[in-house]
């Protein structure tokens, strides 16, 4: 095994039920140019799939490239907040650069990461460029809300993201420092991803503003690019407004992360009236499409479950202290 200070890159895939999906992202990452240069891994997380993702994940250990390793570790608790945390604990690289399992790296993607990370010293977290590949055609102002589909473009220079300005990278094709996230993001998130269960995400902002507020920087490095393969499901109505519902209720907890404490109790109702403005211009200017238009019930679902979010969030933080009480001493 080669000590983690010899190895200066990790791939991580965190993965459910992605035995149809995960060969073509490895098959990317099989092809990689200009990395001879480079010591690297490719390890597969599988976040408690009940399908074959493992033994698609083992024929592809066969034949692997000698060059880097694919491993492949299992992670019980879902969502992607546990996934990418196991990640952290078992990568053997400073530098862990995460891809979801519908996501296609160019083929300079990790040449580009590595080179990024080794001209940047005060960066914590950079993230991709990342274009959707759509199965179908998308709904009527669909760039309304493209980026909640961690659809990124920034244009052609690196950008480094003012934290006055509340935008962060999405999970999706994030490189991470792993100095700054084992110091910084606590072990146990309390958003944690969405699941079959449930729709609730933010995990990736949650984890990137812990990294911010401690001051690293956080980049946009365009030189990484990422197809995302967005199935027509994901773009139906349905799927859309339910996206948006997650993120909605996630927002409380993102919001107050990007702001001092002190300045928490301020922010709480400026916020909260904030949303009530967005719905009330929102209906007034869409009216009846805030109901049968995807885009626009969507986003009308936002701006409702961001005004709920505090109060969800606090419910939910009440019913895991009841749960750890009640739980029996061992």
């Amino acid at each position: 095994m080669i000590p983690n200070s010899q190895l200066d890159f990790t791939v991580a895939i965190c993965t459910y039920n992605g035995e149809h999906r995960i060969p073509e992202v490895l098959a990317c990452l099989s092809w990689q140019l200009h990395t001879q240069d480079v010591r690297w891994e490719v390890l597969v997380v599988d976040n408690n799939s009940n399908d074959n993702t493992a033994d698609v994940v083992r024929q592809h250990q066969q034949s692997w490239p000698g060059s880097q390793k694919l491993h492949y570790v299992f992670e019980a608790n879902q969502g992607a907040g546990y996934a990418r945390q196991k990640a952290i604990s078992v990568a053997r690289s400073p530098w862990i650069g995460f891809l979801d399992d519908d996501n296609l790296p160019a083929l300079t993607w990790v040449h580009e990461a590595v080179k990024f990370a080794q001209t940047h010293p005060k960066v914590g977290v950079f993230g991709s460029r990342i274009r959707g590949v759509f199965d179908g055609e998308t709904p009527a102002n669909f760039d309304r809300v493209a980026q909640f589909l961690a659809l990124i473009d920034r244009g052609n220079s690196p950008l480094l993201y003012d934290p006055d300005k509340k935008v962060l990278p999405p999970g999706a094709g994030m490189v991470i420092r792993r100095e700054a996230w084992q110091e910084n993001v606590p072990s146990t998130p309390l958003l944690t991803g969405r699941t079959a269960k449930s729709m609730l995400t933010g995990e990736d902002l949650e984890a990137v503003l812990h990294i911010q507020q401690s001051g690293w920087e956080v980049w946009y490095n365009p030189a990484m690019y990422v197809e995302h393969k967005i199935p027509q499901s994901r773009l139906t109505q349905k799927y859309l407004t339910s996206l948006m519902r997650g993120i909605g209720l996630s927002r409380h907890r993102t919001r107050m992360l990007s702001v001092h404490p002190w300045q928490r109790p301020f922010m709480f109702w400026a916020y909260s009236l904030n949303d009530v403005r967005k719905i009330a211009v929102h209906f007034a200017k869409h009216q009846s499409k805030v109901w049968t238009d995807a885009v626009t019930a969507s986003e009308m679902t936002l701006y409702c479950y961001s005004l709920i979010s505090p109060y969800y969030l606090w419910w939910q933080l009440l019913k895991r202290t009841w749960s750890r009480d009640r739980a029996p001493a061992t």
